[in-house]
């Protein structure tokens, strides 16, 4: 069929709603925030597009076109839009009154409109910019969005004709096209792009930042906007980017001397401050090469009368700080100041009584380099040339990374951090239980029945069977390790839940629980019984025989199911996770680096270390690494009367305890 319809024009204020329009039913459609770019672009292009019309009680009913009729009305609404009231006319085209297709029409309208192609939208908008001479300002009045939402897109739109050609033709994704946007310079764009391309005829979007990053560093690095003042004095070039953090320093070399300028002056400034006898610089901290460099410590002093009195002082503080800090209802900022305040002090009463001895001082020095985003010193490290090996001397032992770490003593666990530690394995046996649904389903079945049928005590008090969950209490459970979670979250998706339907009479339910297959109930049942778990430490073999062999077979490796993370290192003492660092996982030289660092860096390189450990790590500390947490935690561990919590004890004894 072929139908023409007769242009006419109509008063804004006479158009009206049609009930046959599609989108009729979906009044979100028309919500300002939905229509506020076509508003826009109306307001400076105008009405591109007649809308569909027919008259129906007098009136002009949009067959399609409703969302531009919604945005026309906006701007009448609108008294700073010039030239939109209700009297002003538009250009419509009018559907007889007796059309049989009106909603056909209208579906038409708004599906046979292929949707624009993403480089052809990059592309149009960069056209607009320089053939058009419009500017990311007017663009983004026009379309009603942002200016910086345009110029991401220009972004796109500039990128090399060949790299856009490429996405066109599909031989690269569109990610990957976009990836080279990461260099303003076409240029630099084209020649990493041949340069792949004759390696590989498959580019991934990783490959190319890679790849760009040789060639230049973004202001918006912190490498980048630490260097830049000085970068640009020297006249370094820059290619600059519409985003101005996209900008590229394009002087790679140049970057590398100025910052390990800079690094060197904050090298010699600690070295004078300190009275070391050199100082260095290095862009990263090669743990492999100072593998050979000893290590010197200060050691104790006998403070003076006002030393002392300060040191008093801060004993007094912390002592108090400690006490808040046990407070369980402490909100997340009010307990970091108070973890800040009680590190620095820590730190301070550290200054009063240590100092370098002058024979340390004489041989050794300090090395800056650049780690997350900011300088760091390695203090009192010394040279393989200058290491001494004198029998009692500080610094001087035949280690090669000098005196080996101080004892620091007996690690105790508090009475707060032993109660929640528990929960925290009940947890990881919990989502051990949920992913080996038929040995839970044979455990829960046989407790089951040997609570009614057997005589005397219950076979294990680990789980209950009252159809009951658990509560697990924590201190701080919105920080715990979310690895169990995820398991039993995950466990939980993959139940058949169709059986449970409240609306569904009790017995109805049941027919259709009894019907399920045998393995999705062993899944329903796993789950459940895991909600029930008891928090306690390892099963004694006499008091609980049972569970004692069910988690060794289930939960061989609490660390499938539980990752150490900062929450729990921020309540070890720092001589603590020192002593963890060096004597169980093999780090001595990160430990004896660390010792002068504060605690709060101590907890944030161990959190980094376990999330993902290091590309650098020996096989042995990485195993050490996977395998580590607080003895009490293994599931073949100590039993639960021996693993009461310890009382809170002073910190022990021993230089790095000192540092702590």
């Amino acid at each position: 069929m072929t139908t023409s319809f007769k242009p006419v024009s109509v008063a804004i204020g006479d158009l009206v709603s049609h009930p046959a329009n599609v989108r009729s039913n979906s009044p979100e459609t028309y919500d300002p925030e939905n229509i506020a770019h076509l508003k826009a672009s109306i307001a400076v292009l105008g009405l591109l597009q007649p809308l569909m019309v027919q008259k129906l009680d007098g009136k002009y009913a949009v067959l399609a076109g409703g969302r531009r009729h919604a945005a026309l009305k906006e701007l009448v609404a609108d008294r700073a839009a010039k030239g939109f009231t209700a009297k002003a006319k538009i250009d419509c085209r009018l559907v007889p009154e007796d059309c049989d297709v009106t909603t056909a029409l209208s579906l038409a309208e708004n599906i046979t409109q292929a949707p624009m192609n993403a480089i052809d939208e990059f592309e149009a908008f960069a056209r607009m910019m320089e053939v058009d001479d419009q500017t990311p300002e007017t663009i983004a009045k026009t379309f009603g969005t942002t200016v910086a939402a345009v110029k991401g897109r220009l972004r796109y739109g500039l990128i090399h004709p060949d790299i856009r050609a490429a996405a066109r033709a599909k031989t690269i994704t569109l990610d990957t096209m976009k990836a080279f946007a990461e260099h303003p310079s076409q240029e630099v764009q084209r020649e990493v792009f041949e340069a792949l391309t004759k390696e590989d005829s498959y580019l991934q979007a990783y490959t190319v930042r890679q790849a760009l990053k040789s060639r230049g560093v973004q202001v918006s690095d912190d490498i980048g906007a630490f260097v830049r003042a000085d970068y640009e004095a020297r006249g370094g070039a820059v290619a600059a980017d519409l985003l101005e953090e996209h900008s590229v320093l394009e002087d790679a070399a140049l970057v590398e001397t100025i910052l390990l300028e800079k690094l060197g002056a904050a090298a010699e400034e600690a070295r004078i401050k300190l009275g070391f006898a050199w100082a260095d610089a290095m862009v990263r901290y090669d743990y492999a090469t100072m593998a050979d460099y000893g290590r010197v410590y200060p050691g104790p002093i006998e403070p003076d009368e006002a030393a002392q009195k300060r040191i008093d002082e801060i004993t007094a503080e912390l002592e108090k700080l400690q006490l808040e800090m046990e407070d369980e209802g402490l909100e997340d900022g009010a307990y970091n100041a108070l973890y800040e305040r009680v590190d620095a002090l820590e730190e301070e009463a550290r200054d009063l009584q240590e100092a370098y001895s002058a024979e340390d001082l004489a041989r050794s020095g300090v090395i800056a380099s650049w780690s997350g985003g900011q300088v760091t010193l390695h203090v009192g490290l010394v040279r393989p040339e200058d290491t001494v090996k004198k029998e009692g001397a500080r610094g001087s032992s035949a280690s090669p990374t000098g005196e080996e770490a101080p004892d620091a003593g007996e690690i105790t666990y508090p009475a707060s951090l032993a109660e929640d530690l528990k929960t925290e394995r009940a947890m990881a046996l919990g989502a051990a239980m949920a992913l080996h649904p038929e040995a839970t389903l044979d455990l829960t079945l046989f407790k089951l029945v040997s609570d009614v049928l057997a005589s005397g005590m219950s076979v294990t008090q680990a789980i209950k069977i009252d159809a009951r969950k658990e509560y697990r209490s924590h201190a701080k459970m919105d920080e715990i390790d979310a690895t169990s979670l995820e398991q039993v979250a995950a466990a939980h998706e993959a139940l058949d839940l169709s059986w449970l339907d409240d609306t569904r009479a009790p017995a109805d339910q049941f027919a259709a629980f009894r019907a399920l297959e045998a393995g999705e109930k062993a899944k329903l049942v796993a789950y459940a019984t895991a909600s029930t778990t008891q928090s306690c430490f390892a099963r004694d073999r006499q008091r609980d025989s049972l569970m004692h062999a069910f988690e060794i077979e289930i939960m061989p490796d609490i660390r499938s199911h539980w990752t150490p993370n900062a929450a729990l290192f921020n309540r070890f003492k720092k001589a603590w996770l020192l002593k963890i660092l060096g004597e169980d996982l093999g780090l001595a030289q990160e430990a004896v680096t660390l010792a002068s660092s504060s605690k709060k860096e101590i907890v944030a390189f161990c959190d980094k270390l376990f999330a993902e450990p290091f590309a650098t790590l020996t096989d042995a500390q990485r195993a050490a690494v996977a395998a580590w947490c607080p003895p009490m935690m293994q599931t073949a561990g100590v039993a639960c009367d021996e693993a009461e919590p310890a009382a809170e004890t002073p910190e022990p004894d021993g230089d790095i305890a000192q540092a702590a």
